[in-house]
């Protein structure tokens, strides 16, 4: 089984069973996918890692795409490994970052993962030390995803990202972040372009399923492929 959540910001309580219900059930064939802002890769610290080395203890899998708020610097010090289809960034056994721009087959379904946004905190935070510039795709990465795209004839069966498409952006985010509009556009792009039965994001901070079969996710576990994946 494949369940999606959101952002998680490195918070311990995450995992706890009152908040992701289930969770103490799940085995080896299950995954856990967040939409960025994973936060449990980001000072390196003795307790990052203690809490990193509980989390692969679990007997199931963690998939994430990157957010915002994440130490890409950190991150990226990772192994790049082929993985299903596309390539990740091996934190833990069983520990995943799905880079950007990938389509993925897992359990038969094809999920395209592109991660980024921009930090509209980031007036308040300090680069190297809790911002860092990577924070948005490059021109490498964007068309690392277009060509991926084009491979899959346009069609997947899920995407899945942090930031959400403009028409997203426009209708639920103030005040509208100018400095992310470049992505935004890209993901209208891709929801005009591309065929999907879902797209799930997080970002927003809300649970919402939205229109064109897109969904926020913040706390809420879902299932994909669940009833509610069907397209409207």
């Amino acid at each position: 089984m494949i369940y999606i959540t959101g952002d998680t910001h490195g918070e311990h309580g995450r995992f706890l069973g009152d908040i992701m219900p289930g969770e103490k059930t799940w085995g080896k064939d299950d995954y856990l996918i967040i939409c960025g802002d994973f936060g449990y890769v980001f000072n390196g610290l003795p307790k990052e890692n203690k809490f990193l080395d509980n989390l692969s203890a679990r007997p199931y899998t963690i998939l994430f795409v990157d957010g915002n708020h994440e130490n890409f610097d950190l991150l990226y010090q990772y192994p790049v490994e082929d993985w299903k289809g596309g390539k990740i960034h091996k934190v833990r056994d069983n520990i995943f970052h799905l880079m950007r721009g990938q389509v993925f087959d897992i359990e038969g379904k094809k999920i395209f993962t592109m991660g980024g946004a921009y930090s509209t905190d980031k007036h308040m935070r300090h680069e190297g030390l809790s911002w860092w510039p990577q924070e948005m795709p490059n021109d490498s990465e964007y068309k690392e995803a277009i060509k991926n795209l084009k491979a899959h004839n346009h069609a997947v069966d899920y995407i899945i990202s942090h930031t959400a498409p403009e028409n997203v952006m426009l209708s639920s985010h103030s005040p509208r972040c100018v400095n992310e509009h470049v992505l935004n556009n890209f993901f209208e792009w891709i929801r005009e372009s591309t065929s999907y039965k879902r797209w799930y994001f997080g970002h927003l901070h809300m649970d919402k399923d939205l229109w064109f079969n897109q969904t926020a996710l913040w706390f809420a576990v879902r299932i994909i492929g669940g009833d509610k994946d069907e397209t409207e």
